[in-house]
């Protein structure tokens, strides 16, 4: 870092080393584009000294300075006429040697500076002006010149350190205090900015406008009773020219400080003042109306939209937009109304045309709009809003508002078309940074949409405007999951910060001017300074990180975290698997639980899972929906349909699941006394044709369920298949206990026509026929009515068609077809085909 000049005259070595830095390299000029001549202003002070025509001095006068000898005040007269004469590359040579021996001057800084200021080296001028005004730091002409010089090149602290030295060297200079005033006010430093117009004030007691200002600038920093102090004075000794501004920025001071006996009192003063011939002027009218109106007299408003007679102008149009804002946040919303609509006839010009945009007044219009929706008159307030809509067309709260308002209304299409996108859209990029995205493309507006439409029953318009934006949302919270939070700051953000404390000036003799920031950015600045110091003396690597990961925006915020929002989501599912769109529907169930679990109730999460059991129940592939099925069975370990639904899925998965058979085992484990596992395991293992495994895990069940006619048909069945095997030695003994099972499950079974079947089909694989057949004409005997199909879980309660064909509970036509066989089998082709005219055909 470059020193820093102190206020106090530097000595001669201090300056020499800032002249020669001050020069950076030899400049040249071309003489064929020379630089405008304007002749510069008289050097700060004549050179100090008396000299006598011999050379020698006699002494000075107090308070003078001694500036150099007769040599160096020839030199510097010889430079001054040079620059007169605009030849510059003839005088710089000649004051740099004046520089090289008279350091303390500041004349030949001066002339130098303002050289480079002619030829357009703004740099290097402001460089040798400010060592010329750090040699006269008393000398305000000189950092005066800076300070136009400053903001020519931007430099805001720069300009404000030249405005503070030109005060402290010239404190009575009004125009001085102006520029400062002028600066905090821009730099929205409103406390300082109020205390230099304040002093302002008291130099020129007359000038009122400084008075308001200052007024202005204390109200903006919240202190208002300085801001009363500063103008009550003027309001109470002024009798005639008043100026209604300041009166009126003091009334309403008093009404900001609740004090409405002054505001009235200020308002009949001046009322008096004028006389029962002359009115007071429409923003005092206005602001007599505010008063009574806090004190419960509406009398004045209704005075004032009768008689007063507004001219259009801007003026009165914020006049009346103040006080129907007034009149609204004090609840009288009926006179509200009245006045925003007066803004419509106030606004308009002879020709038709605004005195402002359109954005205005439609604000105004949802103004209207708004009061009459707190009054109760939603009628009234849907055209308003239209009339809103056609100068903000892009207004999404506007549009999600008026929908609102017209489905309470019964005009679902109107608020459907309002909603939906415009036929001939415009030519917008809404996946460009820099563009805004089309208000058709807002999260908001299409689940509003969607929302119309699903009540309608438009289930595809449904789906198609709300499923993408809700994919996209999930996607990108779960990306969203992935940013963590940076343990430490990036060394990229560490040097901006502070970058702050001290503007980078590389072609500056001057440095480490005091900066421009608010004290929460000092300190966070000074904190980074800190910090990389620390990394810099841990020899961390102190390169630019890559750009760190930065949370995304999703199309739909609030999907996981609003209720209304997570009932949407499962109307979307329960659509999806309706119009047979299972990926997708299964897609946002796993997406939904996986991503909102911590926001999902418990109601919410068991929908979705038996949704999703239902759609692996009903689609082509159902492996991607095992986990909900899973799900079912272990919230209703004991229900048959439950673990009906369970294999139902399973078998129709052709590979092996491995996921199925630790589920199986883990199930066994925990609930010994579960029957409906056993019986699965059985299953697939009679599947795979280990009768050995499948008949044990079946008499396992029988002993936990001996009642059961299915575990004893599945015992039987197992038995027999056994007894078909090659390692069974004693195949009759086995054949019998496979019948006695069969028997009993005839027996549990009453018997009927199924069971009569299944023990003539068991007869009939193991080859006996007689007993076959006497069996199958028992079951062709019997006529079975249709049964209802038990419902799964998720089917309980719900009014399922069930499209099957009577008779569907009826199996003569298969004992039939069994019998008929055996028949012809046998020989007796005419048995059977008589068994076959008689049960199958059509």
């Amino acid at each position: 870092m470059r020193p820093r000049i102190p206020s106090k005259r530097p000595m001669g070595r201090v300056l020499l080393a800032l002249w020669m830095r001050a020069l950076d390299k030899p400049h040249t000029l071309t003489a064929s584009s020379p630089a405008p001549y304007s002749p510069p202003p008289p050097p700060p002070s004549e050179p100090s000294g008396d000299y006598s025509v011999s050379g020698k001095k006699r002494g000075r006068k107090k308070g003078t300075k001694n500036k150099g000898s007769t040599e160096v005040i020839k030199k510097l007269g010889d430079a001054t006429l040079l620059f007169a004469e605009e030849k510059f590359n003839e005088a710089i040579p000649i004051l740099h040697e004046i520089v090289r021996i008279a350091p303390n001057l500041s004349d030949s800084y001066y002339l130098l500076g303002s050289i480079y200021n002619e030829i357009g080296e703004l740099d290097k001028a402001i460089n040798f002006l400010m060592l010329a005004a750090y040699v006269s730091p008393k000398d305000a002409s000189l950092w005066k010149k800076l300070i136009p010089l400053a903001k020519k090149k931007g430099d805001a602290s720069l300009a404000r350190h030249c405005i503070l030295k030109a005060m402290r060297a010239d404190p009575e200079d009004v125009d001085l205090k102006y520029l400062c005033g002028d600066m905090y006010r821009n730099l929205c430093d409103y406390q300082k900015a109020a205390e230099i117009y304040e002093q302002i004030g008291r130099i020129y007691p007359a000038n009122i406008a400084v008075r308001k200002v200052a007024a202005q600038m204390y109200r903006e920093c919240g202190q208002i009773d300085k801001a009363i102090n500063l103008l009550e004075d003027y309001a109470n000794t002024q009798t005639s020219n008043i100026d209604w501004s300041v009166l009126d920025l003091l009334i309403s001071l008093y009404l900001r400080n609740n004090v409405l006996s002054e505001a009235l009192r200020q308002i009949k003063r001046a009322q008096l003042q004028l006389g029962s011939q002359q009115k007071l002027p429409v923003q005092l009218q206005a602001k007599e109306v505010i008063c009574h109106a806090y004190c419960g007299d509406m009398k004045h408003a209704e005075i004032f939209l009768h008689d007063v007679h507004l001219e259009p102008s801007k003026e009165n149009i914020d006049v009346i937009k103040e006080l129907a804002s007034t009149l609204e946040k004090m609840g009288q919303y009926g006179y509200a109304v009245k006045f925003y609509l007066l803004i419509e006839n106030v606004a308009t010009h002879n020709d038709g045309g605004l005195y402002f945009d359109h954005k205005e007044m439609g604000s105004s219009y949802v103004k209207v709009a708004q009061c009459y929706m707190v009054l109760g008159d939603k009628k009234n307030a849907i055209p308003y809003f239209y009339k809103a809509l056609q100068s903000m067309k892009d207004n999404i709260d506007i549009r999600l508002t008026l929908s609102s308002l017209l489905i309470d209304d019964d005009k679902t299409d109107e608020a459907a078309t309002l909603l939906s996108p415009p036929k001939f859209p415009e030519l917008q990029s809404a996946n460009t940074p820099d563009q805004q995205k089309p208000w058709w493309c807002d999260g908001k507006v299409k689940m509003q949409l969607a929302k119309i439409y699903y009540n309608k029953g438009k289930l595809e318009d449904f789906v198609d405007t709300i499923f993408h934006p809700i994919l996209e949302t999930l996607n990108v919270e779960y990306a969203n999951r992935k940013v963590r939070p940076m343990k430490k700051l990036p060394n990229t953000v560490l040097h901006e910060r502070v970058k702050i404390l001290g503007e980078q000036r590389p072609d500056s003799v001057f440095q480490g001017l005091k900066p421009i920031a608010s004290p929460d950015e000092l300190v966070k600045a000074n904190r980074a300074k800190k910090i990389i110091e620390k990394r810099a003396a841990a020899n961390e690597d102190l390169k630019p990180d890559d750009p760190p990961r930065t949370k995304q925006v999703p199309p739909v915020p609030g999907l996981l975290t609003n209720v209304e929002h997570h009932q949407l989501v499962l109307n979307l599912c329960r659509t999806l698997a309706l119009l047979q769109r299972y990926w997708d529907a299964l897609q946002i169930i796993n997406r939904t639980l996986k991503h909102g679990n911590d926001a999902l109730t418990d109601d919410k999460k068991g929908e979705l899972r038996s949704l999703g059991a239902q759609i692996a129940y009903r689609a082509p592939d159902p492996s991607h929906g095992f986990k909900y099925v899973r799900y079912v069975v272990q919230q209703h370990p004991y229900s048959l349909a439950a673990w009906n639904s369970y294999y139902k899925v399973i078998s129709r998965i052709e590979d092996r699941f491995p996921q199925h058979f630790k589920h199986l085992l883990r199930t066994r484990e925990a609930k010994p006394d579960c029957v409906p596992p056993i019986i699965i395991s059985g299953h697939r293992f009679t599947a795979i044709s280990q009768h050995q495994s499948a008949t044990r895990d079946y008499l396992e069940a029988y002993k936990l369920d001996p009642e059961n006619p299915l575990i004893n048909l599945c015992v039987g069945t197992a038995l027999i298949s056994l007894t078909l095997g090659f390692r069974l030695q004693n195949k009759n003994q086995c054949i019998v206990q496979a019948f006695a099972f069969l028997y009993r499950y005839l027996r549990l079974c009453d018997n009927s026509q199924e069971a009569l079947y299944n023990i003539a089909r068991a007869y009939h694989h193991i080859g006996l026929n007689t007993l076959a057949a006497i069996y199958y004409e028992k079951a062709l005997a019997i006529e079975e009515k249709d049964h209802p199909i038990p419902k799964l879980p998720y089917e309980a309660g719900s009014r399922v068609p069930e499209d099957l064909r009577p008779g569907y509970c009826d199996v003569r036509r298969e004992a039939a077809f069994n019998l008929h066989l055996i028949y012809k089998k046998s020989g007796a082709t005419d048995l059977a085909r008589r068994i076959l005219k008689t049960y199958c055909t059509v």
